[in-house]
């Protein structure tokens, strides 16, 4: 779907504006009937629906990268979007991040509720499409609502179009919100297709794309943070939606490689879920992470993350065989694949501590993230070396196979129904992709539930890294506050970069923008501790 991001760009803007209350059809001009006549009209006003993921508040830009500075994995030294504020707990409701994400969110909703009331008077689509563009709306307007359940616990649920008076609506109970989220997705993975033939489709959801949000949404649901008394329907819900993503037989783990997952090579593969789609452009369609990791180092892992890495037998360095091991030798495999650090090799030159390599800076820590950008250890050619802001053309998987395995292993553990077999076919089998060797790193734990906790944690926090999950996972474990409080941040050599600190009784959910409040004043009282 890589070309279907900038069609009719120019129509967007004003098919998002215009006021339910028009009813006139001016010559040469668009009303809100008038202008999902055409098919051409119709699917700019779909692209407009897609486009918000792609902002630096959602899931373009870096965002994802920017999610790990909230945590004990990476820094940010420019407080971008206020994300060094929100790691240091100094944060304000004003902070842009709180402000951006919101606002991108219900712009999606907006735009996918517009399409969603006017897209039956298109006169030249057939009613298939139209049944199947509604679907991927649907679909894409349960992502937004999940990304404000996730994070500001609860807010309004609207479902029409626009309209002045929305500004009046008080925030929705947070159980008819996830109701909602969870039915629809359901709904519409009975619509949605399998699998795309067509190339120019790759990117637009599918029947597993449903429903592996729905599970995302689930196993948030079903966690310490808004399942305190760790009642089981949440588990077995959470289990089963996993399940039913497991069971489609669509997806699998791509065995190429786990370095090469994150590349342009990769993409769509049996792995990919749901991506947002990026072009290499210069009209900017595509991420940022190469300038990012490249020019800039904002979001430099810490040694804090290194630190946690355990050894290639699959054992923590202080329960390993290699404890003894020096430096950055005989880590899980996956370290090296994942991490930029001194002494390796990368865009054709030794990386360096003194800041002097040419092609890159590692100024901020000593280490840069791998994922998802273009670098490897040849010297890039002049295209590669020159990708400016938004020009980074990989997808960004919002959505893969490996996370739905941990979602389910976590699951059933919670239940007490782990298996020797659930662990081979999710823990041992990611870790054998990862590129672990010996059978000691994969080797079922046996029944103990704390230790199938402590592993299936470790692997969401290694697999996952740099995709920005930790940062949601130490929130709804509601270990957030014995993680990231009073936490001291560190350079390569154990220099000191600052402290971090986390309000159990504020900080585990995002108040509503102090912007949003002003003009809705509605929307109070705020979360608590705002």
């Amino acid at each position: 779907m890589k070309k279907i991001i900038y069609l009719g760009l120019s129509l967007l803007s004003s098919a998002a504006a215009v006021s339910c209350s028009m009813d006139f059809e001016p010559t040469g001009a668009y009303s809100d009937k008038t202008f999902w006549y055409s098919a051409k009209n119709a699917e700019s006003g779909l692209t407009g629906c897609y486009l918000p993921l792609r902002n630096g508040s959602m899931f373009g830009g870096m965002a994802v990268a920017m999610e790990e500075c909230a945590t004990p994995n990476a820094y940010n030294y420019a407080n971008t979007l206020n994300w060094n504020d929100l790691a240091k707990g100094s944060h304000t409701a004003d902070g842009s991040i709180f402000a951006g994400r919101w606002k991108d969110a219900y712009t999606g909703i907006g735009r996918c509720n517009m399409l969603l009331q006017h897209i039956d008077l298109n006169r030249e689509l057939s009613t298939e499409a139209v049944t199947q563009m509604k679907a991927q709306a649907r679909f894409l307007r349960a992502l937004y609502y999940s990304v404000l359940t996730t994070y500001y616990y609860k807010a309004p649920l609207i479902v029409d179009s626009p309209d002045i008076s929305q500004v009046g609506r008080t925030r929705t109970d947070r159980a008819e919100m996830i109701r909602f989220i969870v039915d629809e997705l359901g709904a519409i993975a009975k619509i949605l297709p399998r699998t795309y033939t067509a190339k120019s489709d790759q990117g637009r959801p599918t029947a597993g794309a449903a429903l592996a949000l729905r599970a995302r949404v689930l196993n948030f649901e079903a966690s310490a943070l808004c399942n305190p008394g760790h009642e089981t329907k949440p588990w077995e819900e959470a289990a089963d939606a996993a399940w039913e993503v497991m069971e489609l037989g669509v997806y699998s783990l791509y065995q190429d490689g786990y370095a090469k997952l994150f590349t342009e090579a990769a993409e769509h593969s049996s792995e990919s879920i749901f991506n947002v789609e990026a072009v290499a452009n210069p009209l900017g369609l595509g991420h940022s992470m190469d300038i990012v990791m490249r020019q800039y180092n904002s979001a430099a892992p810490l040694r804090n993350f290194i630190d946690s890495y355990w050894m290639k037998d699959g054992k923590p360095r202080e329960e390993s065989a290699y404890a003894d091991s020096e430096g950055y030798a005989d880590l899980d495999p996956r370290f090296a694949q994942t991490i930029v650090y001194p002494g390796s090799t990368w865009m054709g030159e030794t990386v360096k501590t003194d800041n002097t390599n040419v092609r890159f800076t590692n100024k901020q820590t000593g280490f840069i993230y791998k994922k998802y950008t273009v670098y490897t250890e040849k010297v890039p050619g002049d295209q590669e070396l020159n990708l400016g802001e938004n020009c980074s053309p990989t997808n960004i998987m919002l959505l893969r196979y490996a996370d739905i395995l941990l979602m389910y292993a976590e699951a059933k553990n919670e239940l007490g129904e782990m298996t020797e077999e659930i662990w081979n076919r999710t823990v041992k089998a990611i870790r054998q992709r990862a590129g672990f060797t010996t059978s000691s790193a994969w080797a079922y734990p046996g029944a103990d539930t704390d230790e199938i906790r402590r592993q299936i944690r470790y692997e969401r926090r290694v697999e996952l890294a740099g995709e920005g999950t930790y940062y949601n996972d130490l929130r709804r474990w509601r270990e957030a506050e014995n993680v990231m409080n009073n936490l001291s941040i560190y350079k390569y050599d154990g220099t000191l970069i600052g402290t971090r600190n986390f309000n159990k009784d504020r900080d585990y959910w995002w108040p509503v923008p102090s912007s949003q409040l002003e003009i809705a004043p509605t929307l109070r009282p705020n979360n608590p501790g705002w």
